[in-house]
């Protein structure tokens, strides 16, 4: 490619000339004006490092995110003071952002963006608020249906805004009354968002049951089956797959192989069989094409799933192929992005 096919590309690194002064910098779009100064400092073009639309999609999709997350500290500072829902700056705001969010087309990138890695608390709002709503349109709800999905998930956890910042922030492991506190947190957002005007009931209703289970083992009042709302199981299948693959205060990310399997197998409590399968199977399905990394290290391209096992797919490694179907040790630790 002549340096003119490089006009309007991103530049993935920063570029330094010989005497090590920085001339273009990261994330600078090229011009014809930086690639004269490219040239002019004797700088193979070839050797400068070029995003792909992929990578530029990917960083597009966690800068929205990360503004969705500030957007909603500030909200939720707000109501931790004022016990108010400002359901204006919800909807003009954030959910916007949210729904935003969920229109990328690469899951994987997706998945990384919403991955809490600091202020757990608030990126975990955002979080379940964006998985949900992809949960919503891949089970094909109505837009006015959405539209209260997306609202519910991301104020689900509104009623921790009134427990103590010192066990909400906990870096270790909560005590048996902690525990007791942070699982108050239910009834909290509950009383909270059904005396908010403006809100419609299933608001109020996913911040109380997004921990009930379906065999009755949930909180708070370990209700089961079909009086728990679906938009609650929703939000459930959320709620946990975003929290076991983000680093919490007491908690690192789990691999992705592990958040998967424990899904599957009901570890976190009785979910919705249909919703839990939909959500993972989707997500499985989108491997083919992908860099991965398994147990060992190795590095990887998904190339075929295994129709009998589609968590076990064939993988493309050192010149050969690795069938997972067939390696009892081998696992996928991680989606490249």
């Amino acid at each position: 490619m002549e340096s003119a096919g490089y006009r309007g590309k991103k530049v993935k690194r920063d570029v330094f000339n010989s005497y090590g002064m920085l001339i273009v910098a990261a994330q600078t779009v090229l011009t014809d004006e930086h690639l004269d100064l490219i040239r002019n400092h004797r700088i193979d073009i070839t050797t400068v490092a070029i995003m792909t639309d992929s990578e530029e999609e990917g960083i597009a999709c966690k800068q929205e995110v990360q503004k969705a997350v500030r957007a909603s500290k500030e909200m939720f500072d707000s109501i931790r003071h004022t016990r108010k829902i400002p359901v204006m700056q919800m909807r003009n705001e954030i959910l916007p952002l949210v729904r935003e969010v969920t229109e990328h087309t690469n899951v994987f990138q997706l998945l990384e963006a919403v991955k809490a890695t600091d202020e757990y608390t608030y990126q975990h709002n955002i979080g379940v608020g964006i998985l949900s709503t992809m949960i919503g349109k891949w089970l094909n709800l109505g837009e006015t249906e959405l539209a209260v999905l997306s609202l519910a998930a991301t104020l689900h956890d509104v009623g921790k805004m009134q427990v103590p910042l010192d066990i909400l922030n906990k870096p270790d492991k909560l005590t048996q009354e902690e525990f007791a506190v942070i699982k108050q947190h239910t009834v909290f957002g509950y009383n909270l968002l059904k005396d908010t005007p403006g809100l419609n009931h299933r608001t109020a209703l996913v911040a109380l049951q997004h921990h009930e289970r379906l065999d009755g083992k949930g909180y708070p009042f370990g209700i089961t089956d079909n009086k728990i709302d679906l938009f609650s199981r929703i939000v459930a299948v959320a709620d946990i797959f975003h929290a076991m693959s983000s680093k919490r205060p007491y908690h690192n990310a789990l691999p992705f192989h592990a958040v998967i399997s424990q899904m599957r197998k009901g570890i976190f409590g009785a979910l919705d069989s249909s919703i839990t399968s939909l959500f993972l199977d989707n997500i499985v399905k989108k491997m083919v094409g992908e860099q991965v990394v398994l147990t060992d290290g190795t590095m990887g391209e998904v190339v075929m799933l295994n129709p009998f096992d589609i968590e076990k797919p064939l993988i493309k490694a050192n010149e050969g192929f690795i069938d997972l179907s067939k390696e009892s040790d081998l696992r996928i630790q991680s989606i490249c992005m």
